[in-house]
């Protein structure tokens, strides 16, 4: 096998013939030990001719004291290396169109962001089995349609909002678009698929709304705002009563009026005349 050289230390690889003139030169690195926190520890160095050292104590020529070497150190590190946070359920295939909700302002602010984009807003539980069954199908459906924003909102941190949205059945989703707001509520579970999928068919078409996307409507802006558990304030826009203008009167309704003037003034002239 082949030997092992360095500085004033030499051992070979075959457990034959070590040694050491200057023991301060010896690089822990050398000497590789089994990766056991108590063999490193009881690993011992005395004064000794002896030279073999596989599968025995090291006996080494020098100065008689205990040597410590890296072996424990290095055990320790390797069974301290984290192996990452693993990701939840939910956080599982998400695509770069899919946001986690973090509040109502969030919320209200993504509604009024996305303009005429179709947007889909997600309810769901961590224990929930049936949002958990179903979310590989919405990653895979968000994936296939990059422009649709799927919004996601966790019913167990945000349950106050949640109440107050009116959403008490998950998983829920709730659609909508532009200055036309919600289009659609409903819940569906993986069996019934099918229901997402159609309301995704029938709303994702692109349209051109007139007006500002309108996002919750003005009954759920009052009743976040209303909400002591939420930190949002919402000021209702006051509404000017405009005046009522009468429409201009059509040319028949002009010629009807002057037929019955006319009418009217003939029965007066043949009552004079009876006279």
């Amino acid at each position: 096998m082949a030997k092992i050289m360095s500085g004033d230390c030499k051992f070979s690889g075959g457990n034959r013939g070590f040694s050491c003139n200057n023991l301060e030169n010896l690089s822990p690195v050398m000497i590789k030990m089994p990766t056991f926190s108590n063999l490193g520890s009881n690993l011992t160095v005395r004064s000794s001719a002896d030279g073999d050292f596989f599968g025995r104590r090291v006996s080494l020529g020098g100065q008689g004291r205990r040597v410590r070497t890296q072996t424990a150190a290095a055990s320790d590190v390797k069974m301290s290396i984290s192996i990452g946070k693993s990701l939840r359920w939910w956080e599982k295939g998400v695509q770069p169109n899919m946001k986690e909700i973090t509040g109502a302002e969030d919320l209200v602010e993504s509604l009024l962001k996305a303009g005429d984009k179709l947007v889909v807003v997600d309810f769901f539980s961590p224990g929930c089995g049936g949002c958990k069954a179903l979310h590989p199908k919405l990653c895979q459906l968000a994936e296939m349609n990059p422009d649709v924003q799927f919004l996601q909102v966790n019913y167990e941190e945000h349950k106050s909002m949640s109440y107050s949205l009116n959403v008490h059945v998950l998983p829920f989703f709730r659609f909508y678009r532009g200055a036309e707001g919600r289009l659609c509520s409903f819940s569906c579970t993986n069996a019934t698929i099918k229901k997402f999928k159609d309301a995704l068919a029938k709303h994702k078409p692109e349209r051109c709304s007139l007006g500002p996307p309108k996002g919750l409507e003005e009954k759920e802006l009052v009743a976040l705002g209303a909400n002591r558990d939420l930190s949002f304030v919402y000021n209702p826009k006051p509404e000017y009563p405009q005046k009522e203008v009468a429409p201009p009167p059509s040319p028949n309704s002009v010629a009807s009026i002057e037929c019955r003037a006319s009418y009217s003034s003939e029965i007066n002239i043949g009552s004079e005349r009876r006279k």
